[in-house]
């Protein structure tokens, strides 16, 4: 959540620039909260003082045998009093938090003002994209087949088979690898999160459509970012272990409210899919430092598959819920003669951090660190770019030499 005291400092200027996020701060409302915040708090304080006060004159009167029933009676009304007081201050404690836990996190000053993903920013391109507006990956190869996934579970769902199921093996061990060898650390993680995590990442309370809920507290997670940054969630972290950096490979479930009729064919936007997630943990001052190391690090495994894809800046309109900044990898679809988000690469800030209590001390304060994550890949749509890049028209799909270690084969007849 964005820090309360600039709220408290000036709402309108906090509203101002979450208008570029394209959420309007109802300012109204927050003064209201915070007018009957200080009114009840100064009257619990106030009464709290009238108590022990009185309290001790009536320890005193009573060491001295001289019991006073009046001012017993008086300290008693006053508890009574300040009980009703101390209870209307948490409602509207609680009221103030409901109301924080809806607002997005600031877009950064180096963000790119606009309202929607046609104000994005292409950063660069790499690599030479093929022109084809041929077959799509379900037309190339039989063995991806939604029609028994339908079956079994419903649409955007797919059974890989044979060669494709043992190609987005080799895929994600590959991605697991060259996370490795920048330096993350790799977990095995639950794919059930309770709501306190998926609160503290900002998926709850207010996406909780797109999510699949197994019961009142459990849901499936819809990314590793979840687990991965709750690990560290009420943790006082030393600053000597700065970046932590992690990496799992989890299935992850959206339920895609709100897509109804977009990309329904294939595996671009499914249900179920598989995904490396990478995330960093920092100090506020290398975060940004950061983002740039981590979205390079995504891009490592598009350049050594040889995926033609650009690097996208998003503009404060288009930005996630939790994101300051973010450069989304595009990798390049052969079929629909376009680039398709693979990887989205942000900056949080202390936006979830605060939410999850992740913090460090530095010179005697205690401060909220940084929170960051990207894909490294989504690798269902890696393997969409996999094969209509790499198919020859002929029949067969090449394996880049890149992954032929892990495949054991440097073809897939089709």
């Amino acid at each position: 959540m964005i820090d309360l005291n600039l709220l408290k400092a000036d709402s309108s200027i906090v509203a101002k620039v979450l208008k570029q996020k394209n959420y309007v701060l109802d300012v109204s409302s927050f003064e209201i909260l915070e007018t009957e915040r200080k009114k009840y708090q100064t009257q619990t304080e106030d009464l709290q003082a009238q108590r022990n006060a009185l309290s001790k004159e009536y320890g005193m009167l009573k060491n001295a045998g001289k019991e006073d029933s009046t001012l017993s009676q008086k300290i008693d009304a006053i508890k009574t009093e300040l009980d009703l007081c101390s209870n209307k201050l948490s409602d509207i404690q609680l009221n103030i938090k409901d109301f924080l836990l809806d607002i997005p996190n600031l877009p950064d000053p180096s963000t790119p003002t606009g309202l929607s993903e046609e104000d994005n920013v292409v950063v660069r391109r790499i690599g030479e994209p093929e022109v084809s507006g041929g077959k799509d990956h379900l037309e190339i190869t039989s063995m991806i087949n939604t029609e028994s996934a339908n079956l079994l579970a419903g649409s955007r769902f797919a059974v890989l088979e044979g060669r494709i199921a043992q190609l987005q093996r080799a895929l994600i061990a590959f991605m697991l690898d060259k996370a490795s060898e920048h330096g993350y650390k790799e977990y095995y993680l639950p794919m059930v999160a309770n709501t306190d995590s998926l609160t503290a990442t900002g998926q709850l309370p207010k996406f909780s459509e797109d999510l699949f809920q197994l019961t009142d507290d459990y849901y499936l997670i819809p990314t590793a970012e979840v687990p991965l940054t709750n690990l560290f969630r009420d943790q006082i972290l030393e600053i000597g272990d700065f970046p932590l950096m992690l990496t799992a490979h989890t299935s992850c479930f959206r339920s895609e409210a709100g897509s109804y009729g977009r990309d329904t064919k294939g595996l671009i936007r499914q249900h179920q899919f598989e995904k490396v997630e990478l995330v960093q943990i920092c100090h506020p001052d290398q975060s940004f430092e950061a983002l740039e190391n981590l979205t390079s690090h995504a891009e490592t495994i598009l350049r050594d598959l040889n995926l033609p894809y650009q690097v996208v800046e998003l503009c404060s309109g288009d930005l996630g819920f939790s994101a300051a900044k973010t450069y989304d990898l595009e990798v390049w679809i052969p079929s629909q003669e376009t680039y398709r988000e693979i990887s989205s690469c942000s900056n949080c800030t202390d936006f979830q951090s605060r939410r999850a209590k992740i913090r460090f001390k530095e010179d005697g304060s205690s401060i909220y660190a940084h929170t960051l994550n990207g894909s490294a890949l989504a690798a269902g749509r890696a393997l969409i770019a996999l094969i209509e890049n790499n198919f020859d028209q002929k029949g067969s799909i090449t394996i880049p030499e890149a992954l032929q270690d892990y495949t054991k084969f440097k073809s897939i007849s089709v």
